[in-house]
């Protein structure tokens, strides 16, 4: 066994003659009676008090630290101490992510995770807390697919914690605790009077950024941040290299949604619109910091910019520049005086990206190049999007059929009529 226990209301003494006799000490009969000692692997004692006619609980608890040992899922009983909430803030001040993805996990934490179960110490979770906790998420937030990404960064700081040595396991990831279940709604691309109701609705130095978005998929920040040396009007390609993003509410330059530098067809009709803004709207140099809002300064020539030739942010074009185009549109509804826009998240530009999707698969792209094209680290996230929108089996079945007796000019009298004759 790991250690020995100690009682601490008896020792040993040795008489005059050899014998060892028991002896109360000065501490029998108060305070706890038995304390289990064992050396832990960093080398420095450890410890544990049990109270009096408990021998042999504290024997079965140096039994399990010493299968831990043996197991190398040993967790120091101290190191566990440390409460959710402060090895959270510490969890989030190491991560490597950029700063926007580091500022909405701290986000999510601070305001679902911390005020619920943030004082509680990481070695004492069990997954009824964890159950408890995302009922209580449940009743305060309707969205689930909101509660399942509060959830997934919860089991990152447990499973850091369990990576550290802190805790033996997440109890996230207990068989009794289910994370909230996401229910994606099905992507709705508008239809194309939509988008040219939309682009007409906006001011005309903003308006080729529609077919950006409809002609080449490029996300909100990508637009924003596109360099005049990235469009290739000769080549029939756009690069996509950079966006314009905030950064605890500073605009910064800083590479697409993760890091997925690509390269997307540039159809012939959006390079004249874009040859066409440039004319009517010359592009403007714009030096902005990079990834940080203290980085190093970085200039680019930007196709898009505000009056004052300052790089366009999201808050001031959703407010103030796209949602009145929704409301020109008809989309959403004019806010009553002295009232703001209704929200409009399945309206926000990103309509634009899925309205490219569903003209891709429709004209019988795949979803590898699709994938590519819109920058999605996986495919298979691609597919599950818009798996909707491809054509069914069936429906090329039809038209492959239909082909065939079209090519061999039987359309209505069958394929074996040609050969009867």
């Amino acid at each position: 066994m790991a250690g020995h226990i100690q009682d601490r209301w008896f020792k040993t003494e040795t008489d005059a003659n050899g014998r060892t006799t028991r002896v109360k000490t000065d501490r029998h009969g108060t305070g706890m009676r038995y304390r289990a000692r064992y050396v832990g692997p960093d080398g420095t004692e450890k410890s544990k008090s049990f109270p009096d006619r408990q021998k042999r609980r504290a024997e079965q608890w140096l039994a399990e630290i010493e299968a831990d040992m043996a197991r190398g899922s040993y967790v120091d009983p101290k190191a566990s101490r440390i409460t959710f909430q402060q090895y959270g803030e510490r969890f989030v001040a190491a991560q490597t992510t950029d700063p926007t993805t580091r500022g909405a996990v701290e986000m999510r934490l601070r305001l679902h995770a911390f005020p619920y179960i943030g004082s509680r110490p990481l070695g004492s979770f069990q997954p009824s807390h964890i159950k408890m906790w995302s009922r209580e998420l449940e009743d305060s937030l309707p969205a689930a697919s909101y509660r399942r990404v509060i959830f997934g960064n919860v089991s990152a700081v447990f499973t850091a914690a369990v990576d550290d040595g802190l805790i033996p396991k997440n109890p996230c990831r207990a068989d009794s605790v289910k994370a909230p279940k996401s229910a994606p709604a099905r992507v709705k691309p508008w239809p194309a009077d939509r988008v040219f109701a939309v682009r007409a609705g906006l001011p005309d130095r903003f308006q080729a950024m529609t077919d950006l978005g409809v002609g080449c998929g490029l996300r909100q920040g990508e637009i924003f941040g596109l360099p005049v040396d990235e469009v290739g009007f000769l080549t029939g390609w756009l690069h996509v290299g950079f966006q314009v993003k905030l950064i605890n509410g500073h605009p910064v330059f800083a590479p697409p949604k993760g890091g997925k530098v690509r390269d997307v067809p540039l159809p012939a009709e959006v390079r004249a619109v874009l040859a066409a803004h440039m004319k009517a709207n010359p592009p403007v140099k714009v030096t902005l910091p990079w990834l940080a809002s203290d980085g190093p300064k970085v200039t680019k020539t930007l196709l898009f910019s505000n009056p004052d030739a300052s790089a366009v942010r999201r808050n001031d074009f959703n407010s103030y520049v796209w949602k009145p185009a929704l409301v020109g549109a008809g989309v959403i509804p004019e806010p009553k005086k002295g009232q703001r826009h209704d929200a409009a998240r399945e309206h926000g530009m990103h309509a634009l990206r899925h309205f490219y999707a569903s003209v891709l698969l429709d004209a019988g792209e795949n979803i590898k190049a699709l994938s590519t094209y819109l920058g999605h680290a996986d495919p298979g996230f691609t597919l599950r999007v818009y798996t909707h929108l491809m054509p069914s089996s069936e429906g090329r079945t039809r038209k492959a059929v239909d082909s065939m007796y079209r090519a061999a000019g039987e359309a209505h009298d069958g394929p074996g009529t040609a050969q009867a004759a």
